[in-house]
This record gives C-alpha cells, sequence and structure tokens, in this order.
C-alpha cells in the first residue's frame, strides 16, 4: 500500500510539474528535481532507495526508445562522424582527463576509482538535452549531433563504467580484453535490438491474422518492444540501453507499424505521448528525492576547512572541467574535419567558438549517470568497504545538479542570435512535401473519375471527385510562396473549419441528449463519441497557420 500511494504521489506532482513550468522560466526537468528535493528535505518527507538495476530497467528503455524513434534518422546518418566522435572518442578522452583531474582535485580518492566516475560522468543525458535546449537558439546542426551523441554514450559509458569496477574489485585491468569486450557488447546490443524488432514484428503480424484481436493487444506488443529489447541484451551480457536505442531508430524503417491496425497506431501514438511524460516527470522527481539525503552526508574529505563552500566549490570545479573538456574535444574534432574536407576538396563547415561553448554547456548529466555510480558495490572482493564509495556518489550527484543549473543558466545567453531568423529549413522541406502529395493525389482523382464511364453514374462521380480535389489544391495554395494565394486559402480553410466543427459540436449536442434521454445505451454513445473526437482533432490538426 505504501509503494501503491508513493507512486500515486509521484505522478501527482508530475503532473503538477506540467502546469507550474508555465509559471515559472525554467526547464521541466531543473523544476522537477527541485520538486523531488522538495518533498524530501524535511526528515519526514518523501524517501525512497533507489535499485540501480530496477531503475534502469523502468525508466531507461523506454525513454531512449522514443527519443530514438523520433529522432531525424537522414540527419544522424549525415551527421554520423561526429556524431560518433563524441559518443565514443569523447568518453575515453573523458575518462582519462576527467579521471586524472579528479584525482589531483580529491587524492583520497584512488586513480581506479576517479576513472569509474569519470566513465559514468561521460554520458550526457538525451532526455535533460532535449528539455532544457531550446530548438529555436541551437543551430539545427548542433542540436542533431547532440541528441544523436546523448543516445549512444549512454552504452560507451556505462560499459567502461563496469570495466572500471571491475578494475578496482580485482586489483587488474587488461586494455585489450576491455576493447574487445566493449565491441562484442556493442554488436550484441545492436543485434539485440535488432531480435527484439524481429519479435514484434511477428507478434503483431500474428495478431492482426486474428480476429476480433482488440488493438489494444498490438498497443502492448509496442509498448513491450523497448524492454525486450534491453532484457535480451542485458541477459547476453551486453548493452541493454544500446539495444534500445537500435529498436527505436530501426522501427519506422523496419515497417512493423503495417501489421497494426489504424485505430491501434492512434492509440500507440497517443499512449506513447503520455508514457514519455509521466516518465521523464518520475525519472526527474525520484532524482530529487536523492538529493536532500546525498547533501545531509557531505563526505568528511571535503569538509575540512568549511562545511558547504568546499563541497560546493569542489562539485564546480569538477563541472567546469568536464565542460573544458568537451570544448577540447569538440575543437579537436572541428580541425580534423576542417582538414579532411580540405584533403576530400570538400567544403568544410567548421563550429564558431560560441557554437563549440554552446555544445560543451548542452552536454548535461542526468538520471543514467545517478543509477549508474549508485549500482557502486558496498564492499571488495575481500569484504573491505568500496573506497571513497560515498564520496563519488556526492560528486556525481552534484556535478548532475551544476550541469543541469548551468546549462539552464548560461545556454540561452550564450546561444542566443547563433541561429538566423527566417524560414526554418524544416518548414519549406515540409510545403514542398505538402504540395507533392496532394498533386499526386490529385492526379489519382482525377484519373479515376474520367475512366470513361457515360451516364448520370459517371456525373456525379466527376462531382465527388471534384469535391475532393478542391480539398488539395486548397492545401497547395496554404503551401504557395504568393501571399495573395495563402491568405485566400486560409480564409476559405477558416470558414469551411468553423463550418464544420459547429456540426460538430451539434452532433455531440445531440447524442448527449440522446443519451440522456435513453434513446441510445453507452456502448452506442461511446462509439459515436470516439468517431467524432476523432474527426475534431483532424479538422483541428488542418487548421490554417500563418
Amino acid at each position: 500500500m505504501d509503494v501503491a500511494v508513493f507512486i500515486l504521489v509521484v505522478l501527482a506532482f508530475v503532473t503538477l510539474s506540467g502546469a507550474l513550468v508555465r509559471l515559472v522560466r525554467v526547464p521541466l526537468p531543473v523544476l522537477q528535481i527541485a520538486i523531488g528535493a522538495a518533498l524530501a528535505w524535511p526528515a519526514g518527507g518523501l524517501h525512497v532507495e533507489i535499485d540501480p538495476e530496477l531503475f534502469l530497467l523502468v525508466f531507461i528503455p523506454p525513454l531512449l526508445f522514443g527519443d530514438a524513434f523520433s529522432a531525424p534518422k537522414r540527419e544522424l546518418m549525415a551527421l554520423r562522424g561526429p556524431i560518433l566522435d563524441l559518443a565514443i572518442g569523447l568518453v575515453f578522452f573523458t575518462i582519462v582527463g576527467f579521471g586524472y583531474a579528479l584525482h589531483w582535485l580529491v587524492p583520497s580518492i584512488p586513480l581506479v576509482v576517479a576513472f569509474a566516475l569519470a566513465a559514468v560522468l561521460s554520458p550526457t543525458d538525451a532526455v535533460a538535452v532535449s528539455s532544457i535546449v531550446d530548438r529555436n537558439l541551437v543551430p539545427a546542426r548542433l542540436m542533431h549531433i547532440l541528441e544523436g551523441e546523448s543516445l549512444l554514450n549512454d552504452a560507451s559509458g556505462l560499459v567502461m563504467f563496469r570495466f572500471t569496477v571491475a578494475a578496482a574489485l580485482t586489483g587488474s585491468f587488461s586494455f585489450a580484453a576491455a576493447s574487445m569486450s566493449f565491441l562484442l557488447a556493442v554488436a550484441i546490443g545492436i543485434l539485440a535490438g535488432i531480435a527484439a524488432l524481429f519479435i514484434a514484428a511477428k507478434s503483431l503480424q500474428i495478431l492482426s491474422r486474428v480476429t476480433s484481436t482488440p488493438a489494444e493487444a498490438q498497443v502492448l506488443v509496442m509498448v513491450l518492444l523497448p524492454f525486450v529489447a534491453y532484457l535480451i541484451a542485458e541477459h547476453l551480457g551486453a548493452s541493454g540501453i544500446l539495444a534500445a536505442v537500435t529498436a527505436g531508430l530501426l522501427t519506422g524503417y523496419s515497417g512493423i507499424v503495417r501489421h497494426m491496425a489504424v485505430s491501434a497506431r492512434i492509440q500507440t501514438i497517443s499512449l506513447w505521448s503520455m508514457l514519455i511524460f509521466m516518465f521523464n516527470g518520475s525519472l526527474f522527481i525520484l532524482l530529487g528525492l536523492q538529493l536532500p539525503g546525498i547533501i545531509r552526508r557531505v563526505p568528511p574529505e571535503l569538509t575540512t576547512r568549511h562545511w558547504l563552500f568546499e563541497p560546493a566549490l569542489t562539485v564546480l570545479l569538477l563541472t567546469l572541467c568536464l565542460i573544458g573538456l568537451r570544448f577540447v574535444w569538440i575543437w579537436i574534432g572541428d580541425i580534423g574535419a576542417v582538414l579532411a574536407a580540405r584533403f576530400g576538396k570538400r567544403k568544410a563547415e567548421p563550429f564558431g567558438f560560441r557554437v563549440r561553448l554552446a555544445g560543451s554547456i548542452a552536454g548535461v548529466r542526468g538520471a543514467v549517470t545517478l543509477a549508474g555510480i549508485l549500482s557502486l558495490p558496498l564492499t571488495l572482493q575481500d569484504g573491505s568497504p568500496f573506497p571513497a564509495r560515498d564520496l563519488v556518489i556526492f560528486l556525481a550527484a552534484g556535478v548532475i545538479i551544476c550541469s543541469l543549473a548551468i546549462a539552464s543558466l548560461a545556454l540561452p545567453a550564450v546561444a542566443r542570435g547563433l541561429v538566423e531568423p527566417g524560414e526554418h529549413p524544416g518548414a519549406a522541406e515540409e510545403r514542398r512535401a505538402r504540395v507533392g502529395a496532394a498533386n499526386a493525389a490529385i492526379a489519382r482523382i482525377e484519373g479515376l473519375a474520367s475512366d470513361g464511364s457515360e451516364g448520370e453514374a459517371a456525373e456525379m462521380k466527376l462531382a465527388i471527385a471534384e469535391s475532393v480535389a478542391s480539398i488539395y489544391r486548397r492545401r497547395i495554395s496554404l503551401s504557395d510562396g504568393a501571399d495573395e494565394a495563402r491568405a485566400e486559402a486560409r480564409e476559405s480553410g477558416r470558414i469551411e473549419l468553423e463550418l464544420r466543427l459547429a456540426g460538430i459540436e451539434a452532433e455531440r449536442a445531440e447524442l448527449q441528449a440522446m443519451l440522456r434521454r435513453g434513446d441510445i445505451n453507452d456502448h452506442t454513445a461511446r462509439k459515436l463519441f470516439t468517431e467524432i473526437t476523432f474527426s475534431e482533432a483532424i479538422l483541428k490538426g488542418r487548421e490554417p497557420r500563418d
């Protein structure tokens, strides 16, 4: 009962945060972490012990699957070079650079444990990046690189974290063995994601052949897909995170959606939107719930002079160190890309100083880092306490909060003016796609209408075809570059929309009256209300915009 009440309380505050974020000008993850910290700060407040493996299983697969599914695949493929450079190269660079810096700054942390903390801090948080970084401020190319990096570096960071922890436990480390294990974990993780997609496709295919299968069964297959991918990979000792990301990236290309009924597709879209919001909010509130307990247990190694100033300064210096390492690596990658372009006689597209700085600040840390560091073992193999465990947990939590705070405060100022005003390239691409699709539809309709038949049936068919084609012509006019044509199309579309919405409202009122009188039962009313709701949603989605 206590667990159920706790879950309901967390979900209630997730809902509240969705309303409060409109009133306070802070990113939603920062607000949710603050809510969680406020709930846990009193002595009698909410407290929960996180099981890291359960935490990763419940939250990470669906969130990364959703981000990977919605990520622009064409852009990620075009930018695969810098993305892999950050997702793999920067992880190793961070482990070495940050590990030595941490050991120098806090000598009480053994070097191998410092490398473990550096490994778990190297992945950026995909959820936090997409929530904090304003797409209207950051250039599209940089945003795509950040998204791709955050989807892939979780796997490389956590795999290296496991190796460094194993080295701390055994006292030995083999670079060759670690490299081979890393490659195997990546390869098996990708294959596990593909296998999960195959299982989901076959399941949907079987369900589609069974008559009267409820749409909810097909929706459930899509909900289970990221968890199946994650569990298969983890069972094989590979990266479950990379398996979930692979499944998300390939779902759109696999064609498994064609086995789903239309109603199941609509329900899946709605359900995933709700689940992503719920998991996102719950994740950051749970992260906030951990902070008061961690802060109260400030390790004595950081309080030799001042209880508050010295720990805060250490966390700030470490966060700035991470940002500095990112900046240096991005700068080096920029130079390498320019040289490669010159050798290949291609046009170079280097980042400017402010874009590099924005990309460095935007590399925030989040829930994966906290879950990973909390999974540190309590003791070594000989039974002695794991060295500096409480200290590195405190530092990891502090860096998470500090990176989120710096990104929230500094990124808008750094990125302001980087995006030139004017039409977004995606908007122009959308207009071209709408015009092309509408022209194809008109040609097909006109071809079907003029099939050579005669008589009243042929006249009726031509009249209906003209009525349907006029909808597509208006859509072309709305995408026209000429202001007059677009204005006229918007006005006619607005009038038609008002009339059709008025008719839908009258339908709804009459159905409610019939239900109250007992002329129809609840089943009939629910079916018709659902149809009306879908029609209304489609109409409002077509509402003309400037």
